[in-house]
């Protein structure tokens, strides 16, 4: 009944009457004549729009690509740059310069794609305004989304990951080896790359919000300063000064709506890696509130009011958002973070292996544990340490360790990933399927004991249904039987008469 009744209401696009005016057929539901769009024409256009949004995803991928590259080429600079400072900080000012480097990108191309998403929209020919608005809000989102986070998804869980180990490392162009993780571990660097875009984003949109608009009202009142006087300026009526504020953009809140959404993301899928995203965001939105109401009063003219039933395709897109983060945030603590190696560690290999418990005594040795002996023979020519470390012990290093789980090199077979590796790749996906199940139930039970419509308000909208439809009932009902009547006093009668 109501898909019903939105369609009827909702009136057809003009662009769309325009487009299909020569070709119309009969709607099923109001029986009327109506333009139409064939399937074929509707196919191709969909098929058009969708690879000018893969293309734009591969931009965006061929970018983060870019950053990769900047960062392997820049840490060895960094690590030979004659300053001390900086050559002993090159992992952090390589991943510094690379976020604000990264962070420049995604601004210079949202630009780029506002223009593109509207393009793509108006090239498939949406039937409805509301069929529009989804169109282009889902392609912004899915733009904006993947610009902003896929540098964040890159570090999470793909750099350092294929690095491959001493004497056989993996080379971008057989000349630069790919990055790694800082020693700490690879969330060291993830949240500096949270932490900054997030801190950099919120003061470039406050400042677009309500410094663009100042500087602009500004030059406005200058120029009628210039060509009325500041007198005669005073004496403008109030319609009129309201008039000479920056109109509200054409898309009305979309633009808000995109940025909280994107800051939801942005705070949730990896809020694991970076605890204070939360509080970031909460401090931001508090003061945006009082920023958007005096730029509402005092910067934009009186927005026209337009009547909405609930926030449309944005609820799906929150939906999507909540189960990404749920997967991710698997992920990040199963992958990124060294929480399961501890575990495991603690367990199966550590001091109170099979004792059932687990705790900081039980970590001795988890260091020592984590990593792998290599033969310093073994180093490739181009890799081979500047000195033999004779220096540090008097005599030169057979030796060295890294961070892996493989076996000595003078196993069977040298190098070769130890059964720890594999108990801990078991005990990873093992927690992300638990950890995944456990929260969607937790999710669907508070889902069912918190229900979006109250018990009693749910009872009052069935009941004001049913009263309309007796409503209904009885008005045909009467309707009929007064027809009936006058059929009867006319001398009319036809058989099987209802009621």
């Amino acid at each position: 009944m109501d898909e019903w009744q939105g369609y009827v209401q909702e009136e057809i696009r003009p662009q769309f009457e325009a487009k299909y005016s020569k070709k119309e057929r009969m709607n099923p539901i109001s029986g009327k004549p109506e333009p139409y769009q064939a399937f074929a024409d509707k196919c191709s256009r969909l098929i058009v729009s969708a690879s000018g949004i893969f293309f734009m995803i591969c931009v965006v991928i061929a970018a983060v690509f870019g950053i990769v590259i900047y960062r392997v080429v820049t840490v060895s600079t960094f690590a030979a740059f004659k300053w001390a400072l900086i050559r002993n900080n090159s992992q952090v000012a390589t991943t510094g310069t690379a976020v604000c480097i990264n962070f420049s990108i995604i601004m210079l191309l949202n630009v780029l794609y506002e223009k593109v998403a509207l393009l793509l929209t108006n090239l498939e020919q949406p039937r409805t305004e509301s069929e529009w608005e989804n169109s282009f809000t889902l392609k912004m989102f899915l733009f904006q989304f993947v610009n902003l986070n896929s540098s964040t998804f890159y570090i999470a869980f793909f750099l350092g990951r294929f690095t491959g180990h001493p004497g056989a490392y993996l080379r971008l162009i057989n000349k630069w080896r790919l990055e790694e993780c800082h020693p700490s571990g690879c969330l060291i660097d993830l949240c500096m790359q949270m932490g900054i875009i997030m801190v950099l984003k919120q003061t470039w949109n406050n400042f677009m919000e309500l410094g663009y608009p100042l500087i602009q009202n500004w030059w406005t009142r200058r120029k009628l300063r210039q060509e009325h006087g500041s007198h005669r300026k005073a004496s403008f009526p109030q319609w009129e000064k309201d008039y000479n504020l920056q109109p509200m953009n054409a898309y009305g809140l979309f633009d808000e709506y995109l940025e909280m959404i994107l800051q939801f993301g942005f705070t949730t899928i990896f809020v694991a890696a970076f605890p204070l995203a939360p509080l970031l965001a909460l401090l931001n939105n508090i003061i945006e509130i009082r920023l958007d109401a005096y730029k509402f009063v005092t910067q934009w003219r009186r927005p026209l009011a337009s009547r909405a039933k609930d926030i449309g395709i944005w609820y799906g897109i929150l939906e999507g958002i909540g189960i990404l983060s749920v997967i991710t945030n698997a992920f990040v603590i199963a992958v990124t973070s060294d929480f399961i190696p501890r575990l495991v560690y603690a367990y199966k290999y550590g001091p109170c292996a099979g004792q059932g418990e687990a705790g900081q005594k039980c970590m001795v040795g988890y260091v020592n544990a984590s990593l792998s002996v290599f033969l310093v023979s073994d180093f490739e020519n181009r890799s081979e340490p500047a000195s033999n470390g004779s220096e540090f012990s008097g005599s030169p290093l057979k030796y060295c360790r890294y961070r892996d789980y493989r076996d000595p090199p003078h196993a069977p077979v040298p190098y070769g990933y130890t059964l720890q590796f594999w108990h801990v790749l078991a005990a990873r996906l093992a927690f992300i399927i638990v950890f995944e199940h456990l929260v969607f139930c937790i999710k669907h039970l508070i889902s069912y004991l918190i229900p979006d419509l109250p018990k009693d308000l749910r009872d009052r909208m069935r009941r004001e249904k049913y009263l309309i439809q007796e409503m209904m009932y009885e008005a045909e009902l009467e309707r009929l039987q007064k027809e009936r009547k006058e059929r009867k006093k006319n001398g009319k009668s036809y058989h099987n008469e209802w009621p």
